[in-house]
């Protein structure tokens, strides 16, 4: 047959390719390919058969096949065969601006989810589907993470699409503690950069297993392979590409399959049509070099492909992508596919490496906290007909109510059920059961085992487990970073805006576990703690568009803290008498500074070790002073923040049979601590931000000298493979990094862009914490004057 020349279209649309077949022959592909009434073998027979007479008639049916699987909501309703489809939960997760937005776009319209593509910062106003919210089109960024759900062939496909940015960490910390396997998206330019890190390090921690998705092989200066080598070098991944590009930069026209020794390229508009053919000859060599690497990589985790490595055999293609599959699911390998998420180029092979490779959620093991043995770790079955257990991982507020999104680990959720909150014992009917589309919502009846869907009527908290009420099983928490930056805030017109002003911060605090609110005793204020500039002035905006609050914000406060260097002792006498039953407490004991290591350990920044003998203290006192101690640490002696890395031992004290009380003591160790902290060489620490800095090389000079003038450590120094670009990484205090984007622009002619991420606490210099302890003084003695 003369297939071969017209290579195989594999998913056309209407319109592009050869001319539409007749309806009736039509219909008799899509008979002959319909799996659901055939055994596997007379399946692919009747596919052969139809492929080899009539090609054009098995181009449209397929094509039309598969939209049928993946096009409308009515194909995805409440009513799937969950027994017999896969399904797969993923996140797509990157750096910003590596292109994930617009890849979950891609895979929207191939799978028929959405009927065209918009894209990020498109000149035609709409926006991608998955950036819902005003801001984020207007900011070309994603904000908040958004659900949306699929079918791609004969799978099921739930996508979680996160953002980029550091202040909005939080999402991909949530998304990847409920998913079952992962995007990671790589910019063909730039390679791993500092949030690639990041989003590494939160895979590893929920051991989610992960296809590299190398994007935007079309731009200038794209090479994959030092992608892969920064995968490998990095993140310290055993990663190896299954694909090879057609071409780069303005040549890129698809990818080489290196398993089964095909090339794909991507024709018709908006690249629907997938043309099957061979490896053109000038890539053969590189393709058996990427091949023979990839069964080298194989060969190091799987014993299978080591076997046949050892004996010189050339395993199968279906020996391939088992080995693969096992591999991946067990995190110890992470395949690499190609593309051009922009261009349209890849997607669709992309989609079909999920669901080859990636783990049904039965195979990405889970396990619950059983609160009636000490939280032993208990593995969770995923069946739907095992007990319900669910966990509640992303709240959002919406016009009908409180929007609550679950992951379901076992058993099922069926509408107007009672389902009972683990963590406060409550009892909740389930009034709705909603699959998200970004801001879309599709009702639904039932949901099982391995779902995520999202649920009104449920007043809980992020990350309350729910089950049936047969179970006393929680799912473990995710982890929370701390905020690095805070604004005193208030609103503009306090008689008529406080309610307002009220409503959002308590629904973004519930919203967001990194955004912190606290009103300061002393000076009454209002202060909002967030990730960075960008998150807090998100939150600002979202007041005013939202509720209406025009909010008046001071300069950016930094989230300093204080240590001590040595082990000093203290000996603190507390005597009030003002008539009648005073106050009297004495505290003997020591501070000593604590190791990181430590810290971690006791799993709190500060420790309190009682080694009373005796009853000087009478025992009902040691919670008073341990009390003491949190005042303390809540507020330290020299500039007024919050204390960590102190080990306080009590070893001895006195009481008064009258005077003495809780109070008493509680005073006692608070003021004892917070003398004894001033002798104890004790320092402040700031907030270090690890920066990433990408400029065109001739600005180099400037840049290197602005960061040296912010005091800045630089660690590393990349030149890119043609020596256009430079980037930059280095060590920055975080208050000296105020107002570097506007620095930036203006020293790059608006080229540079930087990105940074909290990295630990250390001591400033000596001459900062001077002045720190005088302004803090300056303050305190204000407010006693006042």
């Amino acid at each position: 047959m003369a297939t071969t020349s017209m290579l195989r279209i594999l998913c056309p649309r209407p319109g592009y390719g050869p001319p539409a077949p007749s309806s009736s022959s039509l219909a008799s592909g899509r008979a002959a390919l319909s799996f659901r009434s055939q055994s596997p073998s007379s399946h692919a027979a009747a596919q052969r058969l139809l492929r080899q007479t009539n090609p054009t008639t098995y181009a449209y049916a397929r094509g039309s096949f598969l939209r049928s699987l993946s096009t409308t909501a009515s194909s995805v309703d409440g009513k799937i065969d969950f027994d017999s489809i896969k399904r797969r939960n993923i996140g797509i997760s990157a750096h910003i601006d590596s292109g994930k937005t617009t890849l979950t776009e891609r895979i929207l319209y191939y799978t028929g989810r959405i009927k065209s593509i918009h894209d990020v910062r498109g000149k035609d106003g709409v926006g991608a589907k998955m950036d819902s919210m005003d801001l984020e089109r207007e900011k070309g960024i994603t904000i908040k993470s958004a659900a949306t759900f699929c079918r791609w062939k004969d799978a099921f496909v739930n996508i979680i699409d996160t953002p980029g940015h550091v202040d909005f960490t939080i999402e991909v910390e949530r998304a990847l503690r409920v998913l079952d396997g992962g995007i990671l998206v790589l910019c063909g330019v730039s390679g791993v950069q500092s949030q690639s890190l990041t989003v590494d390090r939160q895979m590893k921690r929920y051991d989610v297993p992960r296809l590299a998705f190398i994007n935007k092989l079309d731009r200038q200066g794209s090479n994959p392979w030092k992608v892969i080598n920064d995968l490998r070098n990095q993140l310290k991944l055993n990663a190896s590409a299954v694909q090879v590009p057609i071409g780069l930069e303005g040549e890129h026209v698809g990818v080489i399959d290196i398993i089964e020794m095909k090339s794909y390229t991507f024709e018709g508009e908006k690249g629907v049509t997938v043309v099957e053919g061979d490896v053109p000859p000038h890539l053969m060599e590189l393709v058996l070099e990427k091949r023979a690497e990839l069964l080298e990589r194989l060969a190091d985790v799987d014993e299978e492909i080591g076997e046949l490595f050892l004996l010189e055999e050339e395993p199968t293609p279906f020996q391939f992508r088992e080995a693969i599959r096992r591999r991946t699911v067990s995190c110890q390998f992470v395949p690499v596919f190609m593309g051009s998420a922009y261009k349209n180029k890849g997607v669709q092979k992309l989609l079909d490496g999920v669901v080859d490779y990636l783990p049904e959620p039965h195979q990405k093991k889970n396990y619950a906290l059983n609160r009636a043995k000490n939280e032993e770790r208990v593995e969770v079955t995923c069946d739907k007909n095992d007990p319900l257990l669910a966990l509640a991982f992303k709240l959002e507020e919406t016009q009908f109510g409180q929007l609550t999104y679950m992951r379901i680990y076992q058993g099922m959720l069926r509408k107007g059920y009672p389902i009972v909150n683990v963590n406060s014992g409550k009892k909740i009917k389930l009034a709705r059961i909603v699959r998200m589309h970004s801001d879309e919502m599709q009702e639904i009846d039932e949901a099982h085992a391995g779902d995520v869907v999202a649920m009104f009527g449920v007043d809980c908290r992020s990350m309350d487990t729910f089950s049936d009420g047969n179970m006393d099983l929680a799912m473990s928490t995710m982890f929370v970073p701390e905020p690095v930056m805070s604004l005193a805030i208030k609103p503009a017109d306090t008689t008529k805006m406080q309610n307002n002003f009220a409503k959002a911060l308590t629904k973004f605090t519930k919203e967001d576990p990194t955004l912190r609110v606290k009103v300061d005793s002393e000076t009454k204020e209002t202060v909002l703690s967030g990730m960075g500039e960008l998150h807090l002035e998100v939150y600002i905006e979202r007041m005013k568009r939202e509720y209406g609050v025009e909010v008046i914000s001071g300069q950016p406060n930094v989230n300093y803290k204080e240590t001590i260097a040595s082990k000093t002792t203290f000996d603190w006498l507390h005597k009030k008498q003002t008539g009648g039953a005073g106050q009297y407490a004495k505290v003997v004991g020591y501070i000593e500074p604590m190791t990181e290591e430590e810290m971690k350990a006791h799993g709190k920044p500060n420790e309190f070790k009682n080694r009373c003998i005796g009853t000087n203290i009478p025992p009902e006192y040691y919670p008073s002073c341990e009390k003491g101690m949190n005042d303390a640490m809540a507020e330290g002696a020299l500039v007024g923040c919050e204390v960590e890395g102190v080990r306080v031992v009590l070893q001895d004290g006195a009481s008064h049979a009258v005077d003495s009380s809780d109070m008493a003591f509680r005073i006692c160790m608070a003021n004892a601590i917070r003398d004894t902290m001033k002798r104890a060489n004790s320092s402040v620490l700031e907030p270090i931000m690890t920066v990433e800095i990408e400029i065109p090389s001739e600005f180099q000079g400037a840049v290197t000298a602005s960061l040296s003038r912010r005091m800045g450590m630089i660690q590393s120094s990349d030149m890119n493979d043609d020596g256009s670009g430079l980037k930059i990484e280095c060590q920055v205090p975080l208050a000296n990094m105020f107002g570097y984007s506007t620095e930036l622009r203006s020293l790059t002619q608006g080229k540079g862009e930087f990105t940074m991420e909290y990295f630990q606490h250390s001591p400033v210099p000596r001459n900062v914490q001077e002045e720190l302890m005088n302004e803090y003084k300056k303050e305190r003695e204000a407010r006693e004057a006042a």
